[in-house]
Formats: structure tokens, sequence, C-alpha cells
């Protein structure tokens, strides 16, 4: 319904301004109405247009409606305050969304064509050092939804894991699994001072000492068995780590299409290529023996260290050359999904960006940081886990509330804002549980043509079609109109990197069904009736199908 409005709108606006030389508006904003007394939507197109030209806005507003044409889907149009335009749907209208949601199916609402170009998202990132995390959690759930909602608006997504193989904290990792295959535990004298404490390392080092192979997505390796060779120790663990990481993921629903080694940016030469262009952008200069970039030029609070005085390069500069590469992929739209301390490399990578002048937009790439999660359990939190040692792991929330519950939790809330884990929420087979309740609204379809049969009750899609008119109730036209909204809102949650929109999009549809399904009996014996009425049950359970694929989230057909 919102996009033929706007084409309407947009042939009409067209009539409005010829002859003029005030270009049409890129896009027009139409939106639902927060009041139904003021119509189903409207549009602010009237007011944008006014001061180019020249008119009141109520005048533009009346020229607009006035090259509208009548009939189809619109049944009224009113103008409202300074210039508003509002618009009162024909029943037929709402009708056509049902018959419009069956015959797509799974496309409903889902554009597949990839045609706005190439996306990346890079998300996860976890060092191969421990156990996944809850916070990696959260980034595996909003980053993999971000990924599913942008190819269900129309773009190429590629998903896409960066992560450090070398460096402090894999050499920490090394020594820490060396020490625990000499038999020393932490605690013990001879434990290295920075070393992981997990019991996870002791599983690494007997892996290691019996000789095992172990393959992860990205590789594979043999453990050469030797305790002094801290090389293959090294090696054996990163690999044996990345390996425990990806039965992580692919126990959440997880799977990346690209792995990119920050050590590969050394060995081809992309970190010295990339400080060679900045020192020749002119951007550069030399101070207490380092090498800095003026990143003040860009925005950025003060300038930043590159090569520093002792040697070697700092954090920032890898991350100005991996993203010289995704440039050079040809990705219009890259987006990092990362915790919420990384919120100062934003200004970092962006004004390394701009410094080379090879084109990238100046808000290119795009980041959403997500903030902690506190996980509860019987009213208190729950901090450490055994094998982790320090930290609650995504492995433990999935154990404990299931993949479902925990992918639905971690991507219901905006990336930015707190989220408390309730463990006992997550698991309650009650309507306080929101995925449960979403998931009971799509059961209850398939439990209402189950009941069909068991009634010798028959369904008519194609009668159910002719009489929808006959869905007058409020409730009826309430979820119609909700339904009908899916596939706009798909596009603003692509469009504004917000998953969490489609998740309580959800939680609407499923409150509107469940009152609906309380309010009017769907198995009755006046054929017409039952069968629209079916047909509608049927179209809100493709659009709780389809919504909640976007999420990694299962639609049972029993619960």
């Amino acid at each position: 319904m919102k996009s033929q409005l706007q084409e309407l709108l947009r042939a009409a606006v067209a009539t409005v301004i010829e002859g003029s030389a005030v270009a049409a508006p890129r896009d027009i904003l139409v939106e639902p109405a927060k009041d139904k007394k003021n119509g189903d939507f409207a549009s602010n197109v009237a007011m944008m247009l006014a001061k180019p030209l020249g008119k009141p806005p109520r005048a533009v507003a009346e020229a607009i409606v006035a090259a509208l044409p009548s009939g189809g889907i619109i049944e009224k149009i009113e103008i409202a305050g300074p210039g508003f335009i509002n618009f009162f749907l024909a029943a037929g209208a709402l009708q056509q969304v049902v018959v419009d949601i069956l015959r797509a199916g799974d496309a409903f609402g889902i554009d597949a064509s990839g045609t706005k170009g190439k996306a990346m998202v890079e998300f996860v990132s976890a060092n191969p050092t421990g156990p996944l995390h809850v916070g990696h959690g959260r980034g595996a759930a909003v980053g993999d939804c971000m990924a599913r909602v942008l190819a269900a608006a129309g773009w190429q997504v590629s998903k896409e894991f960066y992560y450090n193989d070398a460096g402090n904290q894999i050499a920490n990792l090394g020594v820490s699994v060396q020490a625990r295959a000499r038999g020393i535990n932490p605690g013990d004298e001879g434990w290295p001072a920075d070393g992981y404490r997990g019991d996870y390392i002791a599983d690494v080092a007997q892996s290691y000492l019996a000789g095992d192979t172990v393959t992860a997505d990205d590789r594979a390796v043999t453990a050469k068995g030797d305790i002094e060779d801290i090389d293959a120790i090294r090696d054996f663990a990163v690999a044996y780590l990345r390996r425990e990481q990806d039965l992580d993921l692919k126990a959440f629903g997880v799977q990346f299409d690209v792995y990119y080694l920050e050590s590969s940016l050394y060995s081809d030469g992309k970190v010295d290529q990339t400080v060679a262009a900045l020192q020749a952008s002119g951007h550069s200069y030399e101070q207490d023996d380092a090498l800095w970039l003026r990143t003040t030029d860009f925005g950025d609070d003060k300038d930043r260290v590159m090569r520093k005085r002792e040697g070697g390069y700092t954090y920032f500069v890898p991350d100005v050359a991996y993203h010289v590469s995704k440039w050079q992929r040809g990705f219009v739209r890259v987006i990092n999904e990362q915790g919420a301390d990384h919120h100062g490399t934003i200004a970092r990578v962006r004004a390394g960006l701009q410094a080379l002048d090879i084109g990238v937009p100046k808000s290119w790439p795009e980041y959403v940081l997500h903030q902690m999660v506190t996980v509860m359990r019987g009213g208190e939190e729950v901090k450490l886990s055994k094998r982790a040692g320090s930290y609650v792991t995504l492995r433990d929330l999935i154990d404990e509330a299931g993949r479902d519950a925990t992918r639905y939790f971690l991507v219901a809330r905006k990336s930015d804002s707190q989220l408390t884990f309730d463990i006992d929420l997550a698991r309650a087979q009650t309507n306080d549980n929101p995925v449960y309740y979403i998931q009971y609204a799509h059961a209850r379809v398939c439990a209402v043509l189950r009941q069909l049969g068991e009634r010798g009750l028959t369904y008519d899609e194609a009668q159910g079609f002719a009489a929808l008119a006959q869905l007058a109730e409020p409730e009826a036209v309430a979820l119609v109109a909700l339904l009908g909204r899916f596939p706009e809102t798909v596009q603003g949650s692509a469009a504004n990197l917000e998953p969490h929109v489609i998740a309580q999009y959800l939680r609407d549809v499923a409150a509107a069904f469940h009152g609906y399904y309380h309010a009017l009996p769907f198995l009755i014996d006046d054929a017409n009736l039952r069968n629209a009425r079916l047909a509608l049950a049927q179209a809100t359970g493709q659009v709780l199908r389809n919504g909640l694929a976007l999420l990694g989230v299962s639609a049972p057909e029993k619960m």
C-alpha cells in the first residue's frame, strides 16, 4: 500500500511542478497514520514543495490532491493541519493485501534481486583466544540478522569474519597452552603472567599432545605434539579455537562467506602500501621519532600515530588497510557490527580513508555498535562460566535457552541499548516470553488448519479471496493493515540497520492475530466467511514465517 501511494503521489507531484524550475523530491515520505481517525497513511510532500514553489502548503496539498486519480485503492483523501495529506484506503485495497501475501508466499516482502549493489556485513570478528562470549553472541545475532534483512531488501550481501592470527594475544595463547602441556596450571609457579586461565586451555593442550587434527572453516592443522615448538603450539591453538568458534556459530545458525586474516595485510604488503599512500597524500608528518597522520583534517579529535617511535605500526593502520581492501572489492555499502568499545575507531578509520582520497564517501563504512549484555537467572546476575573461566559464553546461553530464544532476545532491542538477558524468561512457555508468543501465533494458524479436517470442514482459497469483503470487523481490518506493512518494515530495517524493528513488528502481528483469534471463531458453518477468515489466518502465518526467517528463528507448526 505504501509503495503504491508513493507512486501515485510521484505522478501527481510531477503534474503540479510541470513547467516550473522545481525538481521533484527524491524521496516522498508516506507513513502509517498514528491515529486511525486521520486515515491509514499520511504524507508531508506538500510542505516539502511549498517553499520551492513559493505557495502556501495547503494550496500545494490541494493541487496534489486534485492531480490524484479517484477510486482505486483510495477511498477518501483529507488535508489536515498545515498541509498533511491523509489517505483513507478502500476496503478492497486491504483485502488485496491478503491475496498478494498468499500468491507471493515466501517472497512476500522480500526483494531478492540484488539490484541495489554489493554490501558487506563484518561481524563477530573475534580473535581465536577463547570461546565466544555473550557480547560476541549479540554481535552475531545483530550482524546475521542485518545481513538477512539487507539481502531481503535488494542487496547482494557478503558476510565477513576478520580476525588477528598474530600479535600479543595470540602469543599469550601459545604460551598458555604450552604451560598446560607441561602440567603447569593457573596459580602455579611458572604460569605466564598474562596467560589465559579457562579450562578450555587444558583441552587445547591435551589435544595438541595427542597429535589431533583440527579443521575450522578457514584452516586445518595437525598437532606436532612437541612441547618445545611454540610456533606449532600457537598454530594448532588458533585452529582449535577457530573450530570451537565455528561450532558455536553454526549452533547459532550463523555462517560466513569470507574469513579475512589480519596477518595477510602484512604478508601481502597492504599495510606498507597504505602507509606509503598516506605519506604521499601530504597528510602525514614526523614528530618525536614517530610517524603521524593528521586525522584532525578529517574530523578526528586528535592526530594519530601510524608508526611508533620504537618501530611497528599502531593498530589503526591495518584497520585502514583492511577497509581499503573492502573498497577495492567493490562493496557499495559496508557495515561493521562491533562492540561499543570500538567507538573510537570510527573517526580514525574514516579519516584514514579520506586522507587516501580514493573516492570513499565520508560516511563509509557504516558502524552498528552493540552495548553490553547482562545475563540473569533466578533474579541474580550470572557472571562466570567454568569453561571460559571469566565470562558467560554464547554456548552457555544456547544450551540454557535454546537457539531461537537466544537469537530473538539478543536482537530484540536496539543495538545501542544495554540488554538484560533473563534466562528464566527466555525458557518460559508463556505469553510474557516474546519469542514464544510469536511462534505460538504461527503454531495456532497451523492448528486451525489441522482442526479444519478434523471437523469435516473444507477450505477453498478462491472462495476465500472472493469473500474477503466480509472481513469488516475492526480486528480483521487492523490485522490486514499490519500485514500490509511488512514490505516497508523490511526496507526500513535495512535502510536504518535496525533488525530489532523486525522483532518488534512480529510481536505486533502476533498480538493482532491472537486478539482476532479470541474475538472471532474461524471454523464456522458459513463457508464464505470461514474461507475468508482462513485466508487471513494463512496470510498471517506466511508473514510470521517470512519475518522469523529474517531473524534466523524457526516457525514451528506445533507447540
